[in-house]
């Protein structure tokens, strides 16, 4: 079962191998760590996952989350792995020791997420969301507050939440109604309804944190009259003691596609004219604080649709190579051929390489983005700081839409190699698909990331950001130049690349004219196109560090004799097929997308109401 989480040679290559990790060892911040210590968190993640975390996946999908009477208790089994997550430290690894933190880079506690929440994300959302919660208290508190709150939440012994949403607003924040009134002795009495909100009642812990986004009375119209508060499920005394009830309801959760274990809820403030809460930092900042929880919520959605892709990958490969069906293509007329396993058939060959590609290009980019966090911690210099920065901002979005449109993809591409019993709930991929569709809808759908990328991030700091990102994509491309097996793939990313920022100009440009609606037109497969130049991109890389290793492995000799008796051949040899493969087959799409937003066709646009039908 360990394999069917994560693959760990891969993650060590990706740590290791291709980002080389250890370089951040010189870092002030890190220079107690060492890769031994890395190696044992990873190690000790990825057996508690097998152990305590992947045994509470089924069963907590088919009890999942129960609401009565107002209460919600999640399912039995989580208890037992809530308390052991919580004992271990792994809310707060990246925390600084002040806060009960480990003070891990944030790669390597990507890396331990990747077994903890691939092995249950419905239950890893439970303390996902109270870290979200404990870091924004933490950044924007008071002393007071961080005292308070962010040690508890960061430990575990109190859940956190994020509120936003409301029935007549959805995503438009600006539009909300939640209201905020002062007190004289300085909290706020806050009245309003929210709805979809993660965990925000539940059995698990003692106090449920929510942060609350509300509008104080006199306050500016739209998102500018924002505020945020800290609006506890019970009140926290000054000796840091549980209080009286908050007037915070919860009315009832959805029942939903996927994620049973983890309840999504209605919660009424004030119904009764007693919620208090907290002001966090200043009134009207509340979009700019909520915006860092929600970086970091979108950040993980993303990682969701790699966790599961990786998870479906691995099922449907260990399914290929046991299911037993048809014959060897050559041989389909002798009745006395011999069935072989369905890996065996083009076909499926097509679909595994495909989730592959994929899983492997998604895992490279969300670690490469959390070594840039890395690196913005460990900046000596403005300049550094500002250019990891931008590069986080720029793909916050595409990592949030593309990842975890992809990752559905892989899941859907694992049940068709299942077959008719990928359908079934004996076997795991039809809860994966289930689970794993959430992701491209919560945190802001993913239409929405796409106009964020468009309005917002490529033209950052009048483009230079996004040349930024371009440049990364030369330094592969000259790496990989110096492999003579290596240059027509370089070729074709570099044309893909130029491509590119010719469509960001073009796109970016029409945003900007009267005609601006068409280019929003086309900002989501704009997104698409440049999730794919970065899979490339991502996938060259790696081939580009795997292939020097593979020739030295195999010399002169038969490559295909040394690949079928050496792991560590036939890994590097996987990495330079996953990148031969993506850039001549599904690089191409990218292209195809290119063409359609140069169009600038706006049928969609000029259709009317009634022609989409009655």
């Amino acid at each position: 079962m360990a394999q069917l989480i994560a693959d760990r040679r891969d993650i060590d290559f990706v740590l290791y191998e291709q980002l080389d990790v250890e370089q951040i060892l010189k870092c002030k911040q890190y220079k107690d760590l060492n890769k031994k210590m890395f190696d044992m968190i990873i190690t000790e993640a990825r057996n508690f996952a097998i152990k305590e975390l992947l045994p509470t996946y089924k069963p907590g999908d088919r009890e999942g989350a129960k609401f009565d009477n107002g209460k919600v208790t999640v399912p039995e089994c989580f208890h037992r792995a809530y308390k052991l997550f919580c004992e271990g430290e792994w809310i707060a690894m990246r925390e600084i020791a002040e806060f009960g933190g480990q003070g891990l880079p944030d790669a390597i506690a990507q890396a331990a997420l990747e077994y903890l929440a691939g092995a249950n994300f419905p239950f890893a959302l439970y303390p996902i969301a109270g870290h979200g919660t404990a870091k924004m208290i933490e950044i924007f508190g008071t002393p007071e507050q961080k005292e308070t709150f962010a040690k508890k939440l960061y430990s575990g012994e109190w859940g956190g939440t994020m509120v936003l949403t409301e029935p007549q607003a959805g995503s438009d924040l600006g539009a909300l109604s939640t209201s905020a009134v002062k007190n004289p002795d300085g909290t706020y009495s806050i009245v309003g309804n929210k709805i979809f909100i993660s965990n925000a009642e539940h059995n698990l812990t003692s106090n449920i944190i929510h942060p609350v986004l509300a509008r104080v009375e006199g306050a500016p119209k739209g998102t500018k009259g924002i505020s945020i508060f800290i609006v506890p499920k019970y009140w926290v005394n000054e000796d840091g003691s549980l209080g009286e009830l908050n007037d915070v309801v919860c009315t009832g959760i959805e029942e939903k596609m996927g994620i049973h274990g983890s309840c999504t809820c209605s919660l009424a403030f004030g119904s009764k004219g007693k919620c208090r809460g907290i002001l966090l930092g200043e009134e009207n900042i509340g979009m700019k604080v909520m915006f860092h929880m929600m970086n970091e919520a979108r950040l993980a959605v993303g990682f969701q649709g790699v966790v599961f892709g990786s998870n479906a990958y691995l099922y449907a490969l260990a399914y290929a190579k046991q299911r037993l069906q048809g014959k060897e293509l050559e041989r389909a007329k002798d009745e006395d051929a011999p069935q072989v396993p369905i890996i065996k058939h083009p076909d499926i060959r097509r679909m595994l390489l495909t989730m592959k590609s994929y899983v492997e290009g998604m895992r490279s980019f969300v670690y490469f983005v959390s070594l840039c966090f890395d690196k913005v911690k460990c900046a000596e210099n403005t300049e550094d700081k500002e250019y990891y920065s931008g590069l986080i901002e720029l793909f916050t979005p595409v990592i949030k839409a593309y990842c975890s449109d992809k990752g559905f993809d892989v899941c859907n591409i694992a049940m068709l190699i299942h077959g008719g019993y990928g359908y079934t709930k004996e076997f795991p991929i039809e809860q994966i698909v289930r689970d794993c569709k959430i992701a491209s809808i919560y945190e802001g759908t993913n239409g929405i990331q796409a106009m964020d990328l468009l309005a917002r991030k490529i033209g950052m700091k009048r483009g230079v950001v996004f040349m930024n990102f371009i440049n990364e994509i030369n330094k592969t491309i000259n790496l990989a130049n110096s492999f003579e097996g290596l240059k027509g793939l370089a070729d074709k990313l570099d044309i893909a690349s130029k491509r590119l920022q010719d469509t960001a100009m073009h796109i970016g440009l029409t945003a900007m004219s009267p005609n601006f609606k068409t280019a929003f037109l086309f900002a989501y497969p704009f997104l698409h196109a440049t999730g794919d130049v970065i899979m490339a991109w991502m996938l060259l890389w790696r081939a580009s560090v795997a292939y020097p290793k593979l020739e030295k492995i195999v010399g002169e000799k038969n490559q295909s004799d040394i690949i079928a008796k050496d792991n560590s051949a036939a890994f590097y040899d996987g990495q330079i097929k996953s990148a031969e493969f993506f850039i001549n087959c599904l690089l191409p799409e990218a292209f195809g997308k290119m063409d359609g937003i140069k169009t600038n066709n706006d049928a969609a646009l000029r259709i009317h109401d009634n022609s989409f039908g009655i």
